[in-house]
C-alpha cells in the first residue's frame, strides 16, 4: 500500500535550481501528495518563478529573517505537514531526480517496517565499478564494487587514522566514510547517518525531535546530528535505487572562512553527540585527523586555483580547533 509523504524544500536565493528540482519532481512515478517550498530569499525571485510555473500539491511559504536558515526553516516546514502524511521527505534545492526515485525510496518503507528514516543515493559525484578481484591500494572496496581511494584516505591510513567502521556508520574518533562510499548496487543497506539534503522520515518522529537549531545558518552537519538522534531510537537505511543528482549550486553559501570553522566545530559536535565521552585515544586520533585535514587543505593552496579559498578555509578550521580549546559547544541531547 502506497503512503501518504510530503516533500519539504527548504531554499536559498536559488530560483533556478529550485525550478530544475520541481521538474524533476514533477516526472516522478510517485508524486508527492503535497510540496511545501520554505522560501528563506532576500528577494522575490523563487516567488515569481513559481507563480510562473505551476506545480500540483504545492505550497509556497516566504519566512521571515529571524526563521532562515536550515534547520529553522526545516522545523518550519514540518509544522505545516498535513495531518494525513505517514512520511516527510527533503531535498536540497540543487537536486535533481530521476523517474523513480520516489517510488523506490518510498517503498523502502514496506520493505524494512523499522525503519526510521530512509535516505536517498547521489549517483552522479563517484565512479564506481563492478569487480571479482580486489587489492588495488588506490581502490576502496565495498560489496563487490571500486571506487577511488581519496588521497586523504591514504594518507589517514598510513598515519593510522582510517576509520573503524563501515560507511555511514561514524567511527569512535569520528571522521568516517560518508554514504558515497556505498556502491550503486540498487541494495539497501542499514546505517546511523544520512545525508539532509536527501532524506526521508516517518513523521511520527517529529513528535519528540527536531532539528537542532545548533547548526544555524547553513547548517553544516546538520543531517548527521539529527541522523545520529534517531539511531539512538531504532534503524535508519539508505536505498541505492533511490538515484538522483546533486549539482552544487554555489548561490547561498557561506565563505570559506565560516566554513572551514563550521568544519571543525559542528564536527566536533556531531562527534560528541554519539561518543559523549570519548576515550583519550579516541580523542587524540580526533584532534590528529583534524590537524592532518587541515595541512591537506593548506597544501591546496599550492595544487589548485582556487588558492585563496583554500588559504582562508584552511585559517577556518585552524581557528576552529583551536575555539575548542576554551570554548565548546554545548551538545544537546
Amino acid at each position: 500500500m502506497t503512503k501518504n509523504f510530503s516533500l519539504i524544500i527548504c531554499t536559498y536565493l536559488r530560483s533556478q535550481a529550485l525550478l530544475k528540482l520541481l521538474i524533476s519532481v514533477r516526472n516522478q512515478s510517485l508524486y508527492p501528495n503535497e510540496i511545501l517550498i520554505i522560501d528563506g530569499s532576500t528577494n522575490d525571485e523563487t516567488q515569481v518563478i513559481l507563480k510562473q510555473n505551476h506545480f500540483n500539491n504545492l505550497k509556497y511559504f516566504k519566512v521571515k529573517p529571524e526563521q532562515r536558515g536550515l534547520t529553522k526553516q526545516r522545523n518550519y516546514g514540518v509544522n505545516l505537514v498535513s495531518k494525513d502524511s505517514e512520511i516527510i521527505c527533503f531535498l536540497d534545492d540543487d537536486i535533481v531526480l530521476t523517474p523513480a526515485y520516489f517510488e523506490n525510496l518510498i517503498s523502502t518503507y514496506s520493505l524494512h517496517p523499522d525503519a526510521l528514516a530512509v535516505g536517498g543515493y547521489i549517483a552522479n559525484e563517484v565512479v564506481w565499478k563492478k569487480v571479482s578481484k580486489q587489492g588495488n591500494a588506490n581502490m576502496f572496496y565495498f560489496d563487490g564494487w571500486e571506487r577511488k581511494e581519496p588521497s586523504r584516505f591514504k594518507l589517514r591510513k598510513k598515519f593510522g587514522l582510517e576509520p573503524d567502521t563501515p560507511p555511514g556508520v561514524l567511527p569512535t574518533f569520528a571522521h568516517g566514510r560518508s554514504i558515497g562510499f556505498l556502491p550503486p548496487s540498487g541494495k539497501v543497506y542499514p546505517v546511523e547517518l544520512i545525508m539532509g539534503g536527501v532524506s526521508s522520515y516517518k513523521k511520527s518522529i517529529f513528535d519528540n525531535l527536531s532539528f537542532s537549531t545548533y547548526f544555524e545558518g547553513y547548517g553544516l552537519y546538520e543531517d548527521a546530528d539529527f541522523s545520529l538522534r534517531i539511531a539512538k531510537l531504532g534503524k535508519l537505511y539508505v536505498n541505492t535505487s533511490a538515484e538522483l543528482s546533486h549539482h552544487h549550486d554555489a548561490s547561498g553559501r557561506p565563505n570559506k572562512f565560516k566554513y572551514g570553522k563550521m568544519v571543525v566545530r559542528n564536527g566536533w559536535y556531531v562527534w560528541r553527540v554519539k561518543y559523549e565521552k570519548p576515550n583519550f585515544k579516541a580523542k587524540v586520533k580526533w584532534s590528529l585527523t583534524v590537524l592532518l585535514l587541515t595541512t591537506i587543505r593548506f597544501l591546496n593552496v599550492f595544487t589548485t586555483k582556487d588558492k585563496k579559498e583554500a588559504f582562508t578555509e584552511t585559517l577556518g578550521r585552524k581557528v576552529g580547533w583551536l575555539s575548542l580549546l576554551f570554548n565548546k559547544p554545548k551538545v544537546n541531547p
